[in-house]
């Protein structure tokens, strides 16, 4: 039976076409290596045997940055896709629902999340959503890829113009050096990573989640990108435990999306003691808030009900998750 290119009913944003870089449309990009026949399909970084397929009908950019191969090529079926070394980032058709839930699920669980640092995301889809909370006064991005930024904006409007708001302050720099230079300052980091291959490695080492836990004022809450239980519920087991060695309270949430690998993608929640919710406890789990009912109708994906559930895992990832135990040091 054929199937409706839009089955899902998921229209895309009304917009005008983004005009391609001539300049960066060369055959021998190596971003383009990944195109055949038509077709776009993914690098498997961490998932031998299976990738994702998209029909492309027009390449709008290829090139390199400093730090990684980016393409970006207009999809018959998904929108715009944005592309990092052979991995789809995001896609117009779907995006909503990983950039909905790694910003509602820390901030919603915050009493009053003031200044809120997004660490990656240079695409401006986790900004967009911190900018739905009044409460927020203050947004930093902190993105190393200012190639991200760029095409972005260039391509992805419709995400990306939320950093031209004026709460938002876009710092080019390494995520690692910024939380070291701002202690005790976020009411809520976020880190909107790439795969831990690259230079989003170091994001998920437990070097890092101490400098977000001292980055964060006392009752903060930080979300990071958690991987897939499906492809590696070891590394998620791992995620979780590194966080609650660094800060007590740790939990692993998830939402659905297409275009990313299974179907599947996670977040690891933490708690910083301390603060007017005290920290920690069921606030991981349980909205301390809940959106403006108009606010509610914009949204898409998240809504309070989807916040208690995203925490509920089947039972070989509970599992895993719960019953962790590191592997002897050397191992």
């Amino acid at each position: 039976r054929e199937r409706h290119p839009l089955a899902l009913h998921l229209p895309l944003p009304q917009l005008p076409a983004p005009t391609p870089s001539s300049s960066a449309l060369s055959s021998t990009t190596p971003a383009m290596e990944f195109i055949k026949d038509g077709w776009f399909s993914e690098k498997p970084v961490m998932w031998p045997g299976q990738k994702m397929s998209l029909q492309v009908e027009e390449v709008l950019f290829a090139g390199k940055s400093d730090y990684q191969d980016v393409l970006v090529f207009r999809s018959t079926t998904y929108g715009v896709v944005l592309v990092l070394d052979g991995v789809i980032q995001i896609t117009e058709r779907d995006e909503f629902s990983y950039q909905e839930m790694i910003a509602h699920l820390p901030l919603y669980s915050h009493p009053a999340p003031r200044r809120v640092l997004v660490v990656g995301g240079g695409d401006g889809g986790a900004v967009r959503e911190v900018l739905r909370h009044p409460e927020v006064e203050e947004v930093t991005l902190c993105e190393i890829d200012a190639k991200v930024v760029e095409v972005s904006k260039q391509f992805l409007p419709s995400i990306a113009a939320s950093l031209s708001d004026p709460r938002v302050t876009v710092r080019i720099q390494d995520g690692f050096d910024f939380l070291r230079d701002h202690p005790s300052h976020f009411d809520v980091v976020i880190t909107d990573s790439s795969d831990p291959v690259g230079p989003a490695e170091v994001l998920f080492e437990p070097p890092y989640f101490k400098a977000v836990h001292g980055a964060l004022r006392a009752g903060g809450l930080a979300c990071s990108q958690g991987e897939c239980i499906w492809l590696d519920v070891a590394l998620v087991a791992r995620l979780v435990f590194t966080c609650r060695a660094v800060f007590g309270d740790a939990r692993y949430a998830f939402t659905t999306i297409p275009t990313y690998p299974c179907g599947q993608i996670g977040f690891v929640l933490a708690a910083k003691a301390g603060g007017d919710g005290g920290g920690g406890g069921t606030r991981l789990g349980e909205p301390a808030r809940r959106p403006a009912p108009a606010e509610q109708k914009r949204l898409r994906y998240y809504n309070p009900e989807v916040h208690r559930a995203a925490f509920v895992l089947p039972e070989f990832a509970r599992a895993a998750v719960e019953e962790f135990v590191p592997p002897p040091v050397g191992e």
